[in-house]
């Protein structure tokens, strides 16, 4: 292990997750790498046997099957038959799907299938939409009664293409069938407050599970007035971490770059946050010490240091120049709250030091400022010294 290495790869790094289900798997699964977790729940899922629109559709199904069943999830597909037997009609409606051409977007929706004792007539290898839609388009579906499982409310920010809406420009008449129903959350409060730390630079990411879920918290954004801020903080300082390219679409569309994995799976999601923000952070040597900074914390030779306040805003400001002095005034500009008194700088250095465990990690440059202590001649270690 070499002198840089942490026993956790996330240690220090705080990562917003927005996910509604299964947000505990999620979060342990980050925490369990070492990661601080925010979060905050960017939509709210209403029961589908609740919901008296897919009871409304469901009987259409079973009144006059369509032509041809798209199932886009496994989970919207599953809550479907649920609901139809809280209903008392899931007998009939397996029964009518079952001289259906049934097409699936992916394994989870074959699993869901087959679970009812159906089968998918076809599923693109990629789990792509376009491939879905492609299929479709080939096979012709004009003048054909499409049933498509539609999965979130419809917003500005829909992922594209809406696979409906192509369908229906081909000829075909579209039979909606809206399970996966969401709606903004109960409480806003804690996706404003999410929304702040993006924009202040307080957390390392944000991630998403669903591409509702970016258009519920872009949707805030707007309402509060900080649309704008949140998306430059996401193109630049805090990077948004997708599950996928359909979850990612809504961003793609603003001009938000993502990260995504190659497998549109929670495990792999996280095995790519723990390797990618440990490789994109800065490493420095200063007095002798491996030095990282992260959105709300330090990490000191792999050992995460939670500062004050005003010690995160100077270690930032340094960092941000390593080894290069910065002025008492230039920090005291960056001290939450400002001020007039550059002593206020003095006993911030003072309580950083101590909180940092070596002084001389801080340097004093009498008459001009303070600078980070940074090693001269320093090489990063390879992984196996």
């Amino acid at each position: 292990m070499s002198a840089t290495s942490t026993p956790d790869p996330l240690t220090g790094f705080t990562i917003g997750v927005t996910a509604a289900r299964r947000a505990d798997e999620f979060a342990a699964l980050l925490e369990r790498r070492g990661a601080t977790v925010m979060h905050a729940p960017a939509i709210r899922i209403i029961p589908l046997v609740d919901d008296d629109e897919l009871r409304v559709a469901t009987e259409s199904v079973i009144a006059n099957p369509p032509d041809i069943v798209v199932a886009t999830t496994g989970i919207g597909f599953r809550g479907w038959i649920e609901a139809a037997d809280g209903w008392g009609l899931a007998d009939e409606l397996i029964e009518k799907l079952s001289g259906t051409r049934l097409l699936s977007r992916g394994p989870k929706s074959n699993g869901a299938i087959r679970a009812a004792g159906l089968r998918e007539q076809w599923s693109p290898p990629s789990e792509s939409s376009s491939e879905l839609i492609s299929e479709l388009l080939e096979e012709g579906v004009n003048g054909k009664r499409v049933g498509v499982q539609l999965h979130g409310a419809t917003t500005d920010w829909e992922p594209l293409p809406d696979l409906a809406e192509v369908l229906r420009e081909a000829g075909a008449t579209i039979i909606p069938i809206p399970v996966y129903r969401w709606v903004p959350p109960d409480d806003p409060a804690p996706m404003s407050l999410m929304i702040d730390a993006i924009v202040g630079g307080e957390i390392d990411a944000v991630t998403f599970t669903s591409a509702p879920a970016v258009a519920s918290m872009l949707g805030l954004a707007q309402k509060l007035g900080v649309l704008e801020s949140l998306l430059a903080s996401m193109r630049t300082t805090v990077p948004a971490i997708c599950v996928g390219n359909v979850t990612a679409g809504p961003l793609h569309a603003l001009s938000v770059p993502t990260m995504q994995p190659t497998r549109f799976r929670l495990g792999a999601l996280a095995r790519l946050i723990a390797e990618e923000l440990p490789r994109r952070a800065q490493v420095l040597r200063v007095a002798g010490h491996h030095v990282s900074m992260r959105a709300a914390s330090v990490v000191v030779d792999g050992t995460a240091l939670a500062l004050t306040d005003a010690g995160l805003a100077l270690m930032k400001t340094l960092t941000r120049v390593p080894g290069q002095v910065v002025s008492r005034q230039a920090l005291l500009d960056e001290l939450p709250g400002g001020g007039t008194d550059t002593h206020a700088v003095e006993m911030a250095v003072t309580r950083l030091r101590s909180a940092l465990g070596n002084p001389k990690m801080i340097q004093t440059v009498v008459k001009r400022g303070y600078r980070l202590a940074v090693d001269l001649e320093y090489d990063e270690p390879d992984d196996d010294d």
